[in-house]
């Protein structure tokens, strides 16, 4: 072949390549954060214990909704919001989804809602409401102040995605010691108490977003699998988790510090119950977090994928009419409201359900680095371990997997094969609380991992 004949042949090829080139532009990430301050502004009722017996009277420091808007530059989209609250139910966080949607073009796979499970924040509407013993007047402030929240959210949400600038993102992952299993052996059965042999989940993961122009952290991400339960007061308090995202954005001035909790619904802050304690958790899971930000992380490169379903999960409801008719004369409130209900749907020929339909599972792929499984209600433990295991790296350079609870709606404890067999509060008795008509049955866990395995999967493709 001559010179001019290799001359033409190579201009042909590099022609021809091209449009391949062409196809495959440089990512550029940016990312938008956004707060409002959602404390209540008068006397409210509070969320999580059955046993307190009026409205909050103080305030340790302010609640939260957060939100980090993140994009891949080639329609990869993405939203996570933390909210300083107990939980929320599907209805809620639907409502919040059909406002952001009417106003832009995001996706239900690509916005997440992660409430922290604080106790020392304010009853949302369709939330555990009928646990507590509280005077009409205080549930007649339930539905105003859900809507001031859930606008809110909607307004940070918004914000976020507007304020998007070019961001670089990395990943790390550090560990925290407070977290103790809570499901307690005995002789008479598993009681809550302590455990320090029972499974559980002290890995803190972290996403951390820096300004492509300064190089300063704009946010900080990070999650932990325990009860934000250290505190049982009057006073509004995001819990250990409000006092580490306190300390981290005092520490790098400018970050917005979000907190998600993981699979921690039978792991509990040990020991609990003073507000000293609750800052040395923060302190300890905010130094966890300052060790990643401050040392070597690994940086996110590629696009992101986002993934959503519902799980029909089964129950396995009480029929006995005599049972709930009986427990309809209950001192107890929580157990006699929830019969109440139900006898009222026997009384008219309704069937008990026998699932929960709406079951939610969302995965995201955050380029090839994260795979970030998240799922609805109070997730024991088992759940992380098992997703980790069935889907976690298996060479250099597979993502990490994190696994986070209480997504979307929180509509019960979701146990494991392992806990329903052993029974407890996390299998048993808190069902009572979330006005279920029965257990959960024991295909559920299968179910939730299988639909985990579909939508990895697909982010994966």
């Amino acid at each position: 072949m001559n010179r001019r004949m290799f001359a033409v042949l190579l201009v042909g090829l590099l022609a021809a390549a091209a449009p391949a080139m062409a196809a495959a532009p440089e990512l550029r990430y940016t990312a938008g954060v956004a707060k409002r301050v959602i404390t209540p502004t008068q006397p409210q009722w509070m969320a999580g214990y059955a046993g307190r017996n009026k409205p909050a009277q103080g305030k340790q420091h302010d609640l939260y909704v957060k939100a980090l808007a993140l994009d891949d530059g080639q329609g990869g989209r993405l939203v996570m919001v933390t909210v300083d609250l107990c939980g929320v139910s599907r209805a809620f966080t639907d409502a919040v989804y059909e406002a952001v949607a009417k106003k832009t073009s995001l996706n239900r796979e690509s916005l997440c809602i992660n409430v922290s499970h604080t106790h020392c924040g304010p009853v949302v509407q369709d939330a555990l409401t009928s646990m507590y013993d509280m005077p009409q007047r205080e549930r007649d402030k339930i539905p105003e102040y859900s809507q001031r929240v859930q606008a809110l959210m909607v307004e940070a949400i918004l914000e976020a995605i507007a304020r998007r600038n070019p961001v670089t993102l990395a990943w790390g992952e550090s560990s925290a010691s407070f977290a103790t299993n809570r499901r307690q052996p005995t002789p008479k059965g598993v009681i809550n108490g302590t455990h320090p042999t029972g499974p559980v989940d002290r890995s803190v993961p972290v996403l951390l977003v820096r300004s492509q122009k300064t190089e300063k952290i704009e946010a900080i991400l990070f999650g932990y699998a325990c009860h934000n339960t250290t505190l049982s007061f009057y006073d509004w308090c995001g819990d250990y988790a409000g006092f580490a995202m306190h300390d981290l954005e005092k520490r790098y001035p400018g970050a917005q510090a979000m907190f998600w909790i993981g699979c921690g619904a039978d792991a509990n802050p040990l020991p609990r119950g003073t507000v000293e304690l609750c800052k040395k958790y923060g302190a300890e899971l905010a130094a966890s977090v300052a060790s990643v930000v401050d040392g070597p992380s690994t940086p996110i490169t590629g696009k992101f994928s986002a993934k959503y379903a519902k799980v029909d999960a089964p129950l396995v409801p009480n029929r006995d009419a005599t049972k709930w008719r009986e427990e309809a004369k209950s001192a107890n409130v929580a157990l006699r409201q929830r019969a109440e209900r139900f006898v009222q749907m026997l009384d008219a020929g309704q069937p008990l359900p026998e699932s929960y339909p709406h079951y939610p599972v969302q995965v995201w792929k955050l380029g090839n680095s994260v795979t970030w499984v998240m799922l609805g209600g109070e997730v024991v433990v088992d759940y992380a371990l098992k997703i980790r295991e069935q889907h976690g790296p298996k060479k250099p350079g597979d993502p990490r997997i994190w696994v986070a609870g209480y997504c979307n709606d929180v509509m019960a404890y979701i146990p494991s094969a392992r806990v329903l067999a052993e029974g407890g509060y996390e299998a048993d008795s808190s069902m009572i609380y979330y006005g279920m008509p029965g257990k959960w049955a024991p295909a559920i866990e299968a179910k939730i991992l299988a639909q985990v395995a579909a939508l990895v999967a697909a982010t994966r493709e």
